[in-house]
């Protein structure tokens, strides 16, 4: 993964890992209300106030990426998810939003 190391991930250091073949498991940890208005295609649902809960629905051997609206979530569920043993997670910097300004403009931008 990009930024090894690191706990955040740029949208344009994800976008280059799909480019080479290489597909983190996408982690997205906003409400329901907000998955309904935007959406990356794959990603896994779990929102954060449920993240301790069904953390074991997730393997921390694998590459993760978590994401929220802006960045400040999914940086909260990387520390949780670093706290248990996940050495392979980062945040996605500035969330979905900036998702979709810089690389897939499909995705819907919300308030």
């Amino acid at each position: 993964m990009t930024s090894r190391g690191g706990w955040e991930i740029t949208p344009q250091e994800l976008h280059a890992l799909h480019a080479k073949g290489e597909h983190p498991v996408l982690v997205d940890v906003r409400r329901h209300d907000e998955v309904e208005a935007a959406a990356i295609a794959g990603a896994v649902h779990i929102p954060l106030d449920e993240l301790g809960e069904r953390v074991g629905e997730l393997d921390p051997a694998q590459e993760t990426v978590v994401f929220c609206h802006h960045g400040v979530r999914s940086l909260a569920a990387t520390a949780f998810l670093r706290q248990q043993g996940f050495a392979k997670v980062q945040s996605l910097a500035g969330g979905i939003d900036r998702w979709s300004v810089l690389i897939d403009p499909s995705v819907p931008r919300y308030g």
